[in-house]
């Protein structure tokens, strides 16, 4: 089977399967991956952008080539090929854990339990939560389920249409050693300016075609270009800025504005400006939307992996014949010969 209906039915089948059973309690591959890139930092660790960016391509490197090895294991056998798609894709994808979460604060809210919100909330996202009212909450839930629509499943299927397991295997190795060293803290300004870097690159293509899958699939496309075109480039992420852009824009509600982490407050730009102010009741609609992207993302990752792989075997205009080509249209000439001459001479006679 070719690789590239390899990714079209493994991922199909991850994707299937964390909506089925959505992550582990314990045991899950990235949190294994997490305490192991934790174990590198603490060998590695200075306060020196050289160790800090030797830590991101040990371990980014690391699960890079640990995707290839076990692909090429199982190269030969395409039920296997398909297999393994399809748990790295279920490994990597993180929307049903997206969803879960979310729409557990989203029930805590409407309950008038604000408490077991905020208690709920670090669970989804690292703003500080004691600071923050029933709406702040579902504000933060909604930019969140935004931003990881794009980090925890579009970003994932666009990297493995392009890479296949080693692929999906990368960019969760990145997107997770951000999250955990990327940030601006005093201990990690310089040591997680390399995996911070590597994290903007690789969620470049995901967050835009999120961006683009939230636009077709929003309520409303002339409002989520209008806060794309309008708003994006002033948000601190090159990446999120569009992707909540565009979400902002597609509610109808508007995102950004002041909030905390960890006792740090920032005073981010508001993000469509003409929208409404965020509700409850828009949690639940920011999951469908994210929903829906993540299905629409799958379908153009696997068309687009199909298209690269028949690109790659057209011949180019004006290539020289295989030998074995040749040999194979030598028969066909020699009887055409023949024909040609029993014809002559029987025309003679």
């Amino acid at each position: 089977m070719r690789a590239d209906r390899v990714f079209a039915y493994g991922a199909a089948a991850g994707l299937l399967g964390d909506l089925l059973l959505g992550d582990p309690r314990r045991g899950h591959p990235v949190a294994a991956f997490g305490r192991a890139a934790g174990a590198v930092e603490r060998v590695l660790w200075r306060d020196h952008r050289g160790w800090g960016a030797l830590h991101a391509a040990v371990c980014a490197g690391g699960a890079v080539a640990l995707g290839a090895a076990t692909a090429s294991v199982v190269r030969r056998s395409p039920a296997a090929s398909v297999a393994l798609t399809a748990a790295a894709t279920w490994a990597v994808v993180g929307g049903t854990s997206l969803t879960r979460e979310a729409r557990g604060i989203g029930r805590a809210l409407e309950a008038g339990d604000v408490d077991g919100a905020r208690a709920r909330l670090p669970h989804l996202c690292g703003r500080d939560p004691h600071a923050l009212d029933a709406d702040g909450i579902a504000r933060a839930v909604v930019e969140s389920v935004a931003e990881n629509t794009s980090d925890a499943v579009v970003g994932a299927l666009v990297w493995g249409a392009v890479g296949g397991v080693p692929g999906l295997l990368g960019f969760r190795a990145v997107n997770t050693l951000d999250a955990m060293v990327g940030h601006k803290s005093a201990k990690y300004r310089r040591y997680g300016w390399a995996s911070a870097r590597l994290d903007d690159v690789a969620g470049w293509p995901g967050a835009r075609l999120t961006a683009v899958l939230a636009t077709v699939a929003g309520g409303d496309p002339r409002g989520a270009v209008r806060a794309w075109r309008s708003d994006a480039a002033k948000h601190p992420s090159p990446n999120a800025g569009p992707v909540e852009a565009s979400f902002a824009g597609a509610l109808g509600v508007r995102l950004g504005g002041t909030l905390s982490y960890g006792g740090r407050v920032e005073h981010r730009p508001v993000l469509n400006g003409e929208g409404r102010a965020v509700d409850v009741g828009d949690i639940e609609r920011a999951v469908r939307l994210s929903q829906r992207v993540g299905w629409l993302a799958l379908g153009v990752s696997a068309a687009g992996a199909l298209l690269r792989g028949r690109v790659a075997r057209r011949p180019a205009v004006g290539a020289v014949p295989t030998r074995s080509a040749l040999r194979n249209d030598c028969p066909q000439r020699s009887r055409n010969g023949a024909a040609q001459r029993s014809h002559g001479s029987g025309g003679v006679s």
